[in-house]
């Protein structure tokens, strides 16, 4: 059966593929087009260049993230809930993309300059409406106000970046188990201490 996807989503599709079996690096602009049954002028329609295909991969995933953390925080839960349902979407997106996701995190550094700092600014936009999350949760007393924002945000990140070295997608947990459990784990470390008499 013909492929009749958009063009941007089949040159996308094949970008990771080649990029995830022979690096981004040794990827020309040639082959990716022949993968797509394209011409290079279709490609740079939608694309000026290479590297706009390896950023795109990262932007998909955080646009859709950040859409779905500001539809969650414009519900109005308590704070906990709030928390919750984001970092469980964090979690469950990043297990959907997460071959893209390896293909961009190890690819990255070959961005140009002005692709880095693009990269840098969206994730500062997405760790600011995160922490503005965490911050309101410890004025109410709900997390913990011990340690710094920054350590705590840092914590919850590391799983999402680690989960492309342990999680198989044909493995035996889902990914809204895996979500929910690692979640949990987050949460109670969000606790605020518990205070003791004479301690």
């Amino acid at each position: 059966m013909a492929d009749t996807s958009p063009i941007p989503e089949k040159l996308m599709r094949v970008s990771v593929e080649l990029f995830a079996t022979q690096g981004y690096a040794q990827t020309s602009v040639q082959q990716i087009v022949d993968a797509a049954g394209v011409t290079k002028g279709a490609l740079y329609h939608y694309f000026k260049s290479k590297d706009d295909l390896l950023f795109d991969i990262y932007d998909r995933i955080l646009s859709l993230q950040r859409e779905h953390l500001d539809e969650i925080v414009a519900r109005g839960l308590p704070d906990t809930e709030t928390m919750r349902l984001v970092c469980e979407d964090v979690l469950v997106t990043s297990i959907e993309w997460l071959h893209e996701g390896t293909v961009f995190f190890r690819s990255q550094h070959m961005l140009s300059d002005d692709r880095q700092r693009e990269v840098k600014r969206r994730r500062r936009e997405y760790n600011d409406a995160f922490e503005r999350l965490l911050v309101r949760g410890q004025k109410s007393g709900v997390f913990r106000d011990d340690i710094p924002a920054a350590v705590l945000i840092a914590h919850f990140f590391s799983d999402p970046h680690y989960l492309a070295q342990w999680y198989s997608p044909g493995g035996a947990q889902s990914r809204e188990r895996v979500a929910s459990e690692l979640t949990d784990l987050y949460l109670a470390a969000l606790q605020p201490p518990t205070r003791r008499s004479g301690i």
